[in-house]
């Protein structure tokens, strides 16, 4: 079991910039991809960013604006979000699915069911 625990959410106007971060605890043993994904009011969870064995991978909406990334040494996953636009207001989660290996399908970043555990959320308002 692998728990995860969002923060640094918030309220920023456009063009501004914010840092989440994603702690994990339990069962942390071995690689795991970890990755990003948002979902907006009345729609579907979409990914947003995902790091593993290949490196990070980006949605195309978000390349250039944000970065992924990960301190092994306090089981933390990063995302830093710049520009910021009104159209990336949603709730992020933060999730983990295990390496299995090489000869194992990866987890996509288009893929939220690829993924098996996942964090409560944590909030992101751009307002214009």
């Amino acid at each position: 079991q692998v728990d995860l625990a969002e923060s640094g959410g918030g309220s920023v106007p456009a063009g501004g910039s914010l840092r989440l971060s994603c702690v994990a605890s339990g069962y942390t043993r071995g690689k795991y991809y970890m990755g990003w994904f948002r979902q907006a009011p009345g729609k579907g969870r979409e990914g947003v960013a995902l790091i593993g064995r290949d490196g990070p991978k980006y949605v195309d909406s978000v390349k250039g604006r944000f970065t992924i990334s990960q301190d092994n040494a306090k089981n933390t996953l990063y995302l830093e979000m710049n520009s910021l636009r009104p159209e990336d207001t949603a709730m992020y989660y933060c999730a983990a699915e295990l390496d299995r290996g090489s000869d194992y399908a990866r987890p996509r970043v288009s893929r939220p069911g690829d993924f098996t555990y996942w964090g409560q959320g944590t909030q992101v308002t751009v307002s214009i």
